[in-house]
């Protein structure tokens, strides 16, 4: 028999929806309650309770199951629509972020005027969830600045529009605050691209990036480095006004910085446009 280590490591790895469906959840060997062990009840509300119980305890298997349940035996229930949210919420707990995702953008579409949808709580676990998918910086090389940043890209994109959409929600606070550091993960990306591309001697591209990094991605700590590394960019494509104005900017707001005393020795050495 399978032991319960064992069915725990599955359970993390697969989708709770397939987990249901080829009965891996089955009662474990020897003492203590298993995980993904029910007790159904003979209403709809009752095992809505028991569901959201078990999300609190994080058994995310036998809430899926409640709320499976729920949606077979009492489809024409109010708790039957809420138990497609829960089922998401029980995916984004089992950490399957792409499973929970989907399932939230249908409650969107399906629903859109359920009180989770209107108050942005499922628009934000969207970009919470695609926040839990960044790449981390621990025990793993390269630094998450150099990998992939797909995920970041979409958590920005996600969490922005729930900002637009929802400024009044609830979440708003805790999306404001990961908007920040999923900005500030970008900016150092799109840093780490320009200097890429200054060491290979193509200052075009150095441009390009900093500049989508300046538009895109202001307002972070890595603001000066791109403003310095920006003009240094602009007088080697010979285009000084440019350069100029790249230096003026680093040392007018940021004149504490470290570069900030070059910047205006390297702004009056180039003619004025």
């Amino acid at each position: 028999m399978m032991s319960a280590g064992t069915q725990n490591q599955m359970f993390k790895s697969t989708p709770l929806l397939a987990v249901l469906l080829l009965g891996l959840a089955a009662p474990a060997c020897g003492g203590g309650r298993a995980t993904g062990q029910v007790n159904y009840d003979v209403t709809a509300k009752k095992n809505y309770d028991k569901g959201k119980v078990e999300l609190e305890e994080k058994d995310w298997v036998a809430a899926a199951k409640y709320f499976s349940f729920i949606k077979a035996r009492f489809p024409y229930s109010r708790y039957a629509v809420l138990a497609e949210l829960r089922m998401s919420d029980a995916e984004f707990g089992a950490g399957h972020y792409l499973q929970a995702i989907d399932g939230y953008k249908l409650f969107i579409k399906f629903h859109p005027t359920h009180d989770k949808v209107v108050d942005g709580y499922a628009a934000y676990r969207i970009g919470e969830a695609y926040l839990k998918m960044l790449p981390s910086d621990w025990f793993i090389l390269p630094p998450s600045h150099e990998k992939d940043q797909s995920a970041t890209a979409d958590a920005h994109r996600e969490l922005r529009t729930f900002l637009k959409k929802y400024p009044k929600s609830p979440y708003v606070k805790p999306a404001t605050e990961a908007l920040t550091k999923v900005n500030e993960r970008l900016a150092r990306h799109e840093l780490y691209v320009a200097q890429f591309y200054w060491k290979k001697d193509k200052p075009m591209g150095t441009v390009l990036r900093l500049r989508r990094l300046i538009e895109r991605h202001g307002g972070t700590k890595y603001d000066p480095a791109a403003l310095w590394l920006l003009g240094r960019a602009y007088e080697k494509v010979e285009m000084p006004g440019r350069a100029r104005q790249a230096y003026e900017q680093l040392f007018t707001k940021y004149p504490k910085s470290e570069n900030a005393g070059e910047a205006r020795k390297a702004r009056d050495r180039l003619p004025a446009s």
